[in-house]
């Protein structure tokens, strides 16, 4: 099935999510589900617990789970238990809660918006912001971030038609743009922002996310001429794609005398308001 993963807020707790888009059908964590409905501090050994006394009672639930990588709280993707939306109404169900009903609202809202977001794409960037503002992210540094994710979907699909394979060979490229343009490893840059299993982009500055954005457009727009062949090809090109923006980035910091690579994190900028356009 063709899979897309993503992350919804409920009163600002994650909730890690997985679209099928053949079925049209969301499929939950349920360990993030049990752990916005009881606030335990170990949502996992409850849900355990809670599903063996499911399987004993011979409840359905247990029989309509799936499992499915999502990225887990050590940064790497493991198998975590799934259930798509009615099975997650049942599990509410099982579950003592002040939260039940918000939270089923919430899940009817889900589904419906994105029904509605693949009859109107702009609507996926309506929630897009909202998700962002809710996180305490500025006005001019979503729209910054929007124009990025437009610019990467754009570059990947490039190298889809090229015959690129999602995954391995994606991180890959995306490594050595990255460390062109930055010189930096993606590693090496999350590690100098003090990240972990956060997002990159997420954490940029303004004119970090501009000089990716770059980066990642010029090699979109070298990769449509020169109809690369291989993938020696295609990380050639991302070199090249790369040092665009790291002249750019050059010319900039000699004009200013200031650092554009910076050790700021959303949640340093959020909580000190600083300017994201600078260090």
């Amino acid at each position: 099935m063709k899979k897309e993963t993503s992350i919804k807020l409920f009163e600002e707790k994650k909730v890690r999510t997985v679209w099928n888009e053949e079925a049209e059908e969301w499929y939950f964590s349920v360990v993030d589900v049990v752990g916005v409905l009881t606030d335990s501090p170990r949502p996992r050994k409850y849900w355990n617990a809670l599903k063996a006394k499911l399987k004993v009672e011979g409840s359905e639930v247990s029989q309509n789970l799936g499992q499915l990588k999502m990225l887990s709280e050590d940064g790497k993707m493991r198998l975590t238990d799934v259930a798509d939306t009615e099975c997650v109404f049942r599990i509410i169900q099982s579950i003592p809660s002040p939260k039940a009903e918000p939270f089923k609202r919430w899940l009817a809202q889900v589904g419906n918006e994105r029904l509605d977001q693949l009859q109107d794409p702009e609507l996926s960037i309506k929630q897009a912001m909202l998700d962002y503002k809710r996180l305490g992210y500025s006005d001019s540094w979503i729209n910054q971030r929007l124009k990025s994710i437009e610019v990467r979907k754009e570059l990947t699909d490039e190298w889809k038609s090229k015959g690129v394979q999602e995954g391995t060979d994606f991180a890959i490229l995306t490594d050595i743009i990255t460390r062109t343009w930055s010189d930096k490893t993606t590693r090496e840059y999350k590690q100098f922002k003090g990240l972990k299993k956060e997002n990159l982009r997420d954490n940029m500055t303004n004119t970090e996310l501009v000089l990716n954005m770059l980066a990642e457009l010029s090699t979109k727009s070298i990769s449509e001429v020169s109809n690369p062949e291989n993938f020696g090809e295609h990380t050639e090109i991302a070199v090249q794609g790369g040092e665009i923006a790291l002249n750019a980035r050059k010319e900039l910091e000699l004009k200013t005398g200031k650092t554009v690579i910076s050790s700021l994190n959303a949640k340093s900028v959020i909580m000190l308001g600083v300017d994201t356009s600078t260090k």
